[in-house]
């Protein structure tokens, strides 16, 4: 055996940029293989989809050319599998050239692109055909990976080769910026069913494949001063003449990773930074369950009743402008934090008073907590950004969390584990996230103070701090909120609920700006942007408005930290009168559309525009008030970069990882939109009306899967639900409508958004619609009345469907006015019209008489009932068949009433028939019968109703 040699002979050495272009060549061909083949053997089957085929589409999509066809799958396997050796040999090369001493982040990024890698391996050999579930866990998590591992390679950029990284920002750019028409064009395709929307989408799709495998082609750049050599140790080539020269250059490429990621990292930080985000995602659960609590008492009450008061409990920080109360509280403020759980026990409570009083304590003691640790911070900037941004970003963390729960946050008092709560996880999280971020006392002796001694008012930056957090509250404490302020009916023009993940991205967004360009976030451009972004959302409706609305979450997260390292250098007094603005604003924000009930109410009536404004002014006045900063020597030492970078980067990789998680939750609440109706070969419409009194049920509990559970249990296909506004912060910011029609399986129309000032009428439906108008009815002294004119596809017919809230029986003339707009519209329509209403009538009497009869061409769908008061269904142009009253249980204040109609058919006679007479399909549920269930039964005339 020959002797082993210590550097062995070069037998074979290949340039690291030969890994780069094969991995291009071989995943390019995969793709191209696939489609070329496609095209050829199955054109007309792969441009083809659910809704339309060739000639109106005519190019196909990604996933149909490499899918389940045979040999188009094949040719794409056959290469994919080739492409796995140089792409785990680029992974490799690309850390070994990024890898330095304590730097994690070319760790991470390694692992990511392996992650990724082995992903694409999974949705590539497990298609949908083979196991649709953890096909789309694989892509999903191919797609979600995409983004960090983008983000991580341009951070890890050498800047000395200045062509490699210009050409990862550009193809990065194009990458991202081909999604917004990607999903434009799925949506159209998708929801709106237009023809050819696919074909095009199809294209951005491809280009996205193509910016993918470009983008990691751009490594052939790195990889030039790198060879891959193959040495023979062990003489096994047997002297043969070497391929290449025994001396190999090795050189390592200088480069500057950005300050922000480019500092150490450390594990104790990261999980302290993790506390703190979580103390901030208990605040904002806290504070957002406030108002629900609050609003239970008014809401049975049917005016004020006094508990109102506890909107006040924020004002705590005022007691800390007691000297020896401060100091107490800032030594103790672990404690003050852990009483502050009350509000997260609120949901062992059963009584209501009990419940609320226990949330405002925990209120209370979370603002006096947070006021405390930021005052007791100023002196330490790093420490006190930190912290603000931990408030900040928890914010975003609750608006996620609201957004996987369908509007409702799993530890508020009104959850518990009957409907969806996640209670006790929260409250050990919280224990464990307080006893964590609270180890250390804080150091409050020095100051950094403003160039030339004490400058600025604390009323100016309690100003400030109170148009933030109600801004805060009021626009971004839900991902759908402001979507919904911009929506404006089928067919859909704009953002739909799913599209919420904008809303939570322009958040992080603003984190990061601030995080990366804080000496440029205080500018008066970066406030004008805001007051534009105002103007729009409050002016327009559709994506200009919501491109508003964008502009509107990136600003305020980006002011937030300033504003409130602004307030803590003027004293308590500042977060005291913060939170009493605050609290002024909410009251405001209340009155606009509660001015039927309230003192003084007609003065603020239907005027968000004042509300808007008055948030923007409130945050101009804090940001004229901010000083110019400059530190002492012992100060500037404590602000080294290398620190306030390192703390900074923890909540850049906090936001990413909450970013990728509200991505992941976006595509799985993307609508189907295939849904169908229960009994469509009687060609069946169940409709029904329910008021669902805000979903709140009677002991203070969520309502919407008890509500879901009647629906889908009466298989209605059709509903108009009142009073489903709830998109206020009296009401949490919530939305019924999104639980209920993604997981019935219906399409919805949430009715008049809620700044147009209403209590709210949706429309859910198993039936496309096609076309929608929302009203807003004359009310010239009472509450406006919302109203939903739907156009529906039922069994190839057009069928008109409208959802109405009326006025107060307290306002006749309104009512008056009212019943004759309707009537004229539903005398105009030329279709079977449905109407599902909340009218404020006795039969037979007074404008019942304008709804039914020749005013409006419509009949009651049962004259003989005489007991009713507020719940009508009328119907013109289609047989009725049925009609049945099914009692609330403890859910809501009113009935559910439904009824029966068959598509194609005469309206028939009001005689009444056996159920013997009647088609299996069209029958109300049996279960309802007798004492029904949970509550539930057929009431009034103890059974249903049917019609000849």
């Amino acid at each position: 055996m020959p002797p082993k040699l210590k550097d062995g002979e070069v037998v074979v050495a290949v340039s690291g940029k030969w890994i780069s272009w094969s991995h291009t060549a071989v995943a390019y061909a995969a793709f191209v293989g696939a489609l070329i083949t496609g095209l050829y053997l199955h054109y007309y089957k792969i441009v083809e989809n659910e809704y339309y085929g060739y000639p109106q589409e005519w190019f196909p999509s990604v996933s149909a050319t490499i899918g389940d066809r045979y040999p188009e799958r094949s040719v794409f396997q056959f290469f994919i599998a080739i492409t796995s050796g140089p792409r785990f040999a680029l992974v490799f090369l690309w850390y070994t050239l990024t890898a330095r001493p304590n730097a994690v982040l070319p760790k991470v990024v390694a692992g990511i692109g392996i992650f990724r890698t082995l992903t694409c391996g999974g949705w590539t050999y497990v298609t949908s055909t083979d196991d649709h579930g953890w096909h789309d866990i694989f892509m999903i998590s191919y797609l979600v990976a995409t983004l960090p591992w983008t983000l991580g390679c341009i951070a890890l950029s050498s800047k000395a080769n200045q062509k490699a990284l210009n050409y990862r920002k550009i193809l990065a750019g194009s990458f991202f910026g081909t999604l917004v028409p990607l999903i434009y064009f799925f949506i159209q395709h998708k929801v709106h069913k237009i023809a050819g929307a696919y074909t095009t989408y199809a294209f951005f799709e491809w280009a996205l494949i193509l910016l993918d495998v470009g983008f990691d082609a751009v490594t052939a750049l790195d990889f030039e001063g790198f060879e891959l050599v193959v040495r023979d140790v062990q003489g096994s080539s047997r002297g043969k003449t070497s391929q290449v020269a025994e001396a190999v250059l090795e050189k390592e490429k200088v480069k500057t990773i950005g300050n922000t990621f480019g500092t150490g990292f450390s594990w104790s930080e990261a999980i302290d930074a993790a506390a703190d985000v979580y103390n901030g995602f208990v605040f904002w659960s806290m504070l957002t369950s406030l108002g629900l609590t609050v609003w239970y008492f008014p809401l049975w009450h049917m005016g004020i009743s006094g508990y109102e008061v506890m909107v006040m409990c924020t004002i705590s920080p005022f007691l800390l402008c007691i000297g020896s109360l401060r100091s107490l509280v800032v030594k103790n403020v672990r404690y003050v934090h852990l009483l502050s759980l009350t509000s997260l026990l609120a949901y062992l409570v059963k009584t209501p008073e009990l419940r609320l009083f226990s949330v405002g304590f925990g209120i209370s003691m979370t603002c006096l907590a947070w006021s405390a640790t930021w005052y007791a911070e100023r002196s330490q900037a790093v420490h006190l950004e930190a912290r603000a941004l931990a408030w900040s970003t928890g914010l975003v963390a609750s608006s996620i969390a609201k957004f996987a729960f369908y509007t409702n946050n799993p530890i508020w008092p009104i959850i518990h584990a009957e409907n969806g709560g996640w209670n006790k996880l929260g409250l050990a999280l919280a224990v464990a996230a307080i006893l964590r971020s609270s180890r250390k006392v804080t150091d409050n002796r020095g100051g950094l103070e403003p160039a030339g001694g004490s400058q600025g008012s604390p009323m100016l930056a309690g100003l400030g701090l109170g148009g933030l957090f109600f801004g805060m509250h009021s626009l971004l404490s839900d991902s759908s909120t402001m979507i919904l302020w911009v929506w404006d009916g089928f067919p859909v023009r704009g953002p739909i609920a799913a599209n919420g993940v904008l809303t939570l991205l322009a958040m992080g967004g603003g984190v990061i700006h601030f995080i990366l360009l804080h000496e440029k976030v205080s500018s008066w451009i970066t406030f004008s942007l805001l007051g534009f972004g105002a103007f729009l959302l409050t002016s327009y409706s559709s994506w200009t408005g919501y491109f508003g609305a964008v502009l509107v979450a990136t600003e305020l997260m980006s002011f937030a930290p300033l504003l409130i390292g602004s307030a803590a250098r003027h004293g308590p007094v500042a977060f005291g009168f913060g939170f009493f603005m605050y609290n002024i604003m909410v009251l405001a924000h209340v009155w606009v559309v509660a001015y039927a009930f309230v003192p003084g109410g007609p003065l603020m009536r239907e005027h968000t525009d004042w509300v808007m404004t008055a948030t923007v002014l409130l945050i101009g006045a804090g940001i004229f008030n901010m000083p110019r900063l400059k530190t002492n020597a012992k100060s500037r030492q404590r602000l080294n970069k290398n620190g306030m970078s390192r703390l900074k980067s923890y909540y850049v990789y906090i936001i990413i990882a909450l970013e990728l998680l509200a991505i992941s939750i976006s595509y799985l609440r993307f609508p189907t939109n295939d849904y169908m109706p229960h009994h469509k070969d009687e060609k069946a419409i169940t409709a029904g009306v329910w008021t669902i009194h805000f979903s709140l049920d009677n002991d203070m509990w969520s309502s919407e899967r008890r509500i879901r559970d009647l629906i889908k249990e009466l298989e209605i296909d059709v509903i108009g639900l009142i009073e489903t506004d709830l998109q206020r912060i009296i009401m949490g910011n919530r939305d019924t409508t999104q639980f209920l029609a993604e997981d019935l399986g219906m399409y919805v129309d949430y009715g008049p958004g809620p700044n147009k000032h209403t209590w709210g009428c949706a429309l859910l439906s198993k039936f496309p619609i096609l076309n929608s108008t929302h009203h807003l009815l004359p009310s010239p002294v009472g509450e406006l009345a919302p109203a939903i004119h739907a156009t529906l596809d039922a069994y190839g017919e057009h069928i008109d469907v409208i959802v109405f809230h009326s006025g107060q029986e307290e306002d006749p003339e309104d009512r008056r006015q009212q019943s004759v707009y309707l009537a004229e519209l539903m005398k105009e329509s030329p279709r079977p019209l449905i109407l599902l209403s909340y009218l404020v009538i006795k039969p037979q009497e007074g404008n019942y008489n304008t709804y039914v009869g020749e005013k409006s061409g419509m009949r009651d769908i049962d004259p003989s009932d005489w007991d009713r008061w507020c719940e009508y269904i009328l119907y013109k142009s289609i047989k009725r068949s049925g009609y049945a009253r099914v009692s609330r249980s403890s859910i809501t204040d009113t009935e559910i009433q439904i009824g029966k109609f068959v598509v194609g058919q005469a309206e028939g006679s009001d005689e009444q028939i056996g159920e013997d007479q009647v088609a299996d399909g069209l029958r109300f549920p049996a279960m309802f019968r007798g004492e029904g269930v949970r509550g539930h039964r057929y009431h009034v005339f103890d059974e249903p109703r049917y019609y000849s």
